[in-house]
């Protein structure tokens, strides 16, 4: 049955900016807001915008993600005509194959896949990015203005401009021209990386892409300007709520704080829920000298200390006398009697022992950073990790 429009969800990047809480997991899998995975978020808005048909392309250290995804069940996507699929590279048979070398590519690489539900569009969207989107109303302004290619784009500074693909528009209201990091902007509107293409027009460009040799294979880099090269109509779909890009400690950690905050992007909105699939854990639970300020607990979670303005996943334990202090804490990490956290990130597993002190306050310096530990990690117990400090799974701390 042709579908009106299918997503294919680009999920296989290392991370390798967020070190070493993707040492060994794709940045998709990485827990977020307590209760979630990254990828959650846009699984879950392709469900919410009545999207059932998702294409996961994996690449790097994909088992965990693919066992997490599973059947799609936990965001509505377990359906007959349909589902969630997860889209690794392959070799077929008297073919060279390799790993997928760009955005473009991973997505040429699935023609066949396309193909086979005959879409009239193809939504690309990016693992990596935490925000609430309906992409039925994107959808709707594309087929509106008869686009070959339909761009969500984010009203940034002038000042943050330079640090995007920035989207310059005609009087017709149409991009009229694409620049990567401009030094000197000549507009506000930031690239999302999202995108709605006509698959037919699409299918084409990427076919011309896959043979130019000179190309680097991207959307960004050619695929969208050979269209406008084309003349091509590319229209810009202004969105006005929360994204944020998660690609590095301070931007995961800033994330993680913003979820401690309902008017940054609303959890608790029963109209367009984010799923996850949620280990089954019992009920948190607090002891007599425990004290809990504006920090989001989940289940399994055990607080005998003081945590404030921190995110806790399940799991967690904080001792007696042990102090969280704007930290995200992921599943089953400890935190030993006396110990202090603070503005940190520690990985799954990790334990930080009696008495050390991970982290430490702003100093108002550029070599202020998040502390970070990666997964099952043993702090030793007195021991001092600095602000800033990056600390590797098998190292010794």
């Amino acid at each position: 049955m042709a579908k009106k429009c299918i997503a294919m969800l680009l999920a296989g990047g290392q991370g390798s900016r967020l070190y070493a809480l993707t040492q060994n997991v794709a940045k998709p899998n990485v827990p977020f807001g307590g209760k979630y995975r990254i990828i959650d978020f846009p699984l879950s808005n392709c469900a919410n915008s009545g999207i059932d048909t998702v294409g996961v392309l994996t690449q790097y250290r994909p088992q965990r993600l693919n066992s997490y995804i599973g059947n799609g069940q936990p965001w509505d996507l377990d359906v007959a005509d349909g589902g969630v699929y997860i889209l690794p590279p392959y070799q077929s048979a008297g073919e060279k194959g390799s790993w997928f070398s760009g955005t473009a590519n991973a997505i040429y690489q699935n023609i066949g896949f396309i193909d086979s539900y005959d879409p009239e569009n193809v939504l690309i969207l990016s693992g990596d990015h935490i925000y609430k989107m309906d992409y039925d109303d994107m959808l709707r302004d594309h087929l509106a203005h008869d686009a070959a290619c339909t761009i969500s784009v984010l009203q940034v500074s002038m000042e943050e401009a330079t640090r995007f693909g920035i989207m310059n528009v005609g009087e017709d209201g149409f991009i009229s021209e694409f620049e990567e990091k401009p030094a000197h902007p000549k507009s506000d509107l930031a690239s999302m990386g999202i995108y709605i293409f006509n698959w037919k027009k699409l299918r084409a460009y990427l076919i011309a892409d896959e043979n130019d040799p000179e190309s680097s294979k991207d959307f960004g880099k050619n695929v969208i300007p050979a269209m406008l090269n084309a003349g091509e109509k590319l229209w810009p779909y202004r969105f006005d709520g929360y994204w944020r890009d998660v690609g590095t400690i301070t931007s995961l950690w800033d994330a993680n704080m913003d979820m401690l905050s309902t008017t940054l992007i609303n959890l608790y909105d029963p109209s367009w829920p984010i799923g996850s699939r949620s280990p089954v854990c019992p009920p948190h639970v607090t002891g007599d000298e425990a004290r809990i300020i504006h920090s989001i607990v989940t289940e399994g979670c055990e607080i005998y200390g003081h945590v404030e303005n921190s995110v806790l996943s399940p799991n967690v334990r904080v001792d007696k006398n042990a102090n969280v202090l704007y930290s995200v804490l992921m599943p089953g990490a400890v935190v030993e009697e006396g110990a202090v956290v603070e503005y940190a990130i520690i990985g799954e597993n990790t334990v930080v022992g009696a008495n050390a002190h991970v982290g430490a306050p702003p100093d108002g310096t550029d070599k202020w950073g998040v502390a970070t530990c990666g997964p099952d990690i043993e702090i030793r117990s007195g021991a001092q990790v600095p602000s800033g400090a990056m600390i590797y799974t098998g190292e010794e701390v």
